[in-house]
């Protein structure tokens, strides 16, 4: 299941933290950094998801 939530880390950040940690912080903080730049959205959610 990791496989699949960093493959949708990956296309849309927000959607791999979401499958992670759910409506939390981390996915509220995700959403700014992909608005702020992609590359780090995905690090954060790639960071979350390899956390865990």
């Amino acid at each position: 299941m990791d496989l699949v939530r960093i493959i949708f880390a990956i296309i849309l950040p927000p959607l791999g933290v979401f499958l992670q940690v759910g409506f939390g912080k981390h996915f509220w903080i995700n959403i700014i950094l992909t608005i702020l730049g992609y590359i780090p959205g995905i690090v954060h959610a790639v960071w979350i998801i390899a956390r865990r």
